[in-house]
């Protein structure tokens, strides 16, 4: 417990908003974030990509108000980091151009997925026993 908030909701947090910043990640360190050359905008892709993580951002800050009320998103969360970053990491390994992602967005996504299944797992049971 950090003050008045619990760890999952300062964690939801922090993902939500790194969620809602992938597009200047991918100013900042193309090799760990994008797939494309160039601009972000100049890929139709990773723009929608960039759509639907700030989109998810969005709600993982709504849902850090009430966890509780909102587990099936971080379970969406959890389990759509996972195959999102199994998906890449067996992409990077096939192509020596984008071997970046190996060190950005493979383990930043599953660093989301361990730290939202711990906590959540443990806020679970915290929600149980009190009941």
């Amino acid at each position: 417990m950090l003050g008045k908030y619990s760890y999952l909701q300062v964690a939801l947090l922090v993902f939500g908003a790194i969620f809602c910043l992938i597009y200047p990640l991918g100013l900042v360190w193309p090799a760990g974030w994008k797939w494309h050359e160039g601009a972000p905008y100049v890929s139709q892709y990773y723009m929608m990509i960039v759509g639907v993580y700030a989109t998810l951002g969005i709600f993982l800050i709504r849902a850090a108000g009430n966890p509780s009320a909102h587990r099936s998103l971080i379970q969406f969360t959890i389990w759509s980091s996972v195959v999102h970053a199994l998906i890449m990491a067996v992409q990077a390994m096939g192509d020596p151009m984008h071997t970046g992602h190996l060190l950005g967005d493979v383990p930043a996504l599953l660093l989301v997925a361990l730290v939202l299944g711990v906590l959540s797992r443990g806020g679970a049971t915290a929600a149980n026993a009190a009941a």
